[in-house]
């Protein structure tokens, strides 16, 4: 691996910035490393927010990553944000001034999608960061009726935490059903009975029309009262800030990488939530806003800033803690090219969803079933073809079902 002496700068101190700055030490390098993160909080881990964060945890000490960026050499500087980048002079441009890099890793991650019109609307929350947990602890701990906008992951991983928190929760959702962009309907048809069972009260097909004092108005025009709002209805790349730079960024956003995290800039590599890449694997490219992305591409991308030649090709996966199941999603499927199977109910505490296209296994859903995960993970590492009515029992392990 090479030791050119060079600047590497980080833009962005989340999971993909930080595991980038450590894989450059571990793979040997003793360039100089600037770390920026707009935020004034130590580099932090964000999965525990939507859980230990408002349930009480502490607000900060249990979240953050456990890296000495002093011993590391690492030069952090938090509360910095960037607002531009100038690809000829090979310099960031923050509020805090210019800073010059020989090689850029773009890290921003992505940013909450508001409600339109509800910008600085006093109890309306969004949950991303370590301050948005900290805004909603008091608003858990005093048992306020909640409304969440948003029947996805984060959605329901909230309102979880509110109930806990003895809450009263109403969950509103646009679509038709629990999860419509991400599972197909006989997959989470089977879901709206899991908000039932929590005591949560799950709206589908009727969109937000307005925000009243103390309520939330639907589109059919019924009133939910409502302390508190939380928005939940996606994210987009946090890549404004390249605008005009030379770097090219796709319709949703993105920053467009190649198979090596390399961008269309000289010298500028993109990892996480705010860049896509080419998977030969599924033949398309992907944008993966889940936490294992960015803990999986850092180590390529370090590798390839360092003169190397790896290729990034990683089987997605992601978890989700709601309603006391454990979910729990590997690979990438198609609805439209791929065959589902289910292994065992549904209704059921524990089965599996298994997509295949052709005979190979491209992806898993498991609910209580962490074999299945486990191995499923591993066939589609290796392209496996699996005899469908053996995938299908769930008596049988997948890997006997693997041909």
């Amino acid at each position: 691996m090479s030791d050119r002496t060079g600047r590497f700068v980080i833009v962005g101190a989340g999971m993909a910035g930080v595991q980038t700055a450590v894989a450059l030490r571990e793979l040997g390098s003793a360039d100089g490393i600037t770390l920026i993160g707009d935020e004034p909080h130590p580099p932090y881990d964000r999965p525990p927010l939507s859980k230990a964060v408002l349930l009480g945890g502490p607000a900060g000490g249990d979240v953050t990553f456990d890296v000495d960026f002093d011993a590391l050499g690492v030069d952090l500087r938090l509360g910095v944000r960037a607002q531009a980048l100038r690809v000829a002079q090979r310099e960031v441009v923050t509020d805090a001034g210019a800073v010059p890099y020989d090689r850029l890793v773009v890290a921003t991650g992505a940013y909450p999608v508001a409600l339109p019109g509800t910008a600085g609307l006093p109890g309306v929350h969004l949950l991303r960061t370590l301050d948005d947990a900290a805004e909603l602890r008091p608003v858990l701990e005093a048992g306020q009726d909640v409304v969440v906008v948003g029947a996805g992951w984060i959605g329901a991983e909230f309102a979880t935490a509110a109930r806990q928190a003895g809450c009263t929760v109403t969950v509103v959702e646009a679509a038709d059903r629990p999860l419509a962009g991400a599972l197909p309907a006989v997959v989470t048809a089977h879901m709206r009975t899991w908000y039932e069972a929590a005591g949560v009260e799950l709206r589908t097909g009727t969109p937000v029309a307005q925000l009243e004092p103390g309520a939330v108005v639907l589109a059919d025009g019924s009133r939910i009262p409502a302390e508190a709002v939380v928005v939940g209805i996606g994210a987009r790349p946090q890549t404004g800030w390249l605008a005009g730079a030379g770097v090219e960024l796709g319709a949703d956003g993105a920053v467009v990488a190649d198979d090596r995290l390399r961008t269309t800039a000289p010298g500028v590599f993109a990892v996480g939530d705010c860049a896509s890449f080419p998977s030969a694997r599924y033949g398309e490219r992907l944008l993966i806003h889940h936490w294992d992305n960015a803990l999986q591409g850092p180590r390529t991308t370090a590798a390839n800033m360092l003169g190397g030649d790896e290729v990034y090709d990683p089987v997605p996966y992601f978890w989700s803690e709601q309603f006391g199941r454990f979910v729990q999603y590997a690979g990438h499927h198609d609805d439209a090219a791929d065959t589902l199977l289910l292994r065992g109910d549904p209704a059921s505490e524990a089965w599996s969803a298994c997509w295949l296209r052709g005979e190979r296994l491209a992806a898993v859903l498991t609910v209580g079933r962490p074999r299945d995960l486990a191995q499923a993970r591993k066939l589609i590492a290796r392209s496996a073809s699996v005899d469908p009515a053996l995938a299908a029992d769930p008596a049988v392990p997948l890997t006997a079902a693997a041909r």
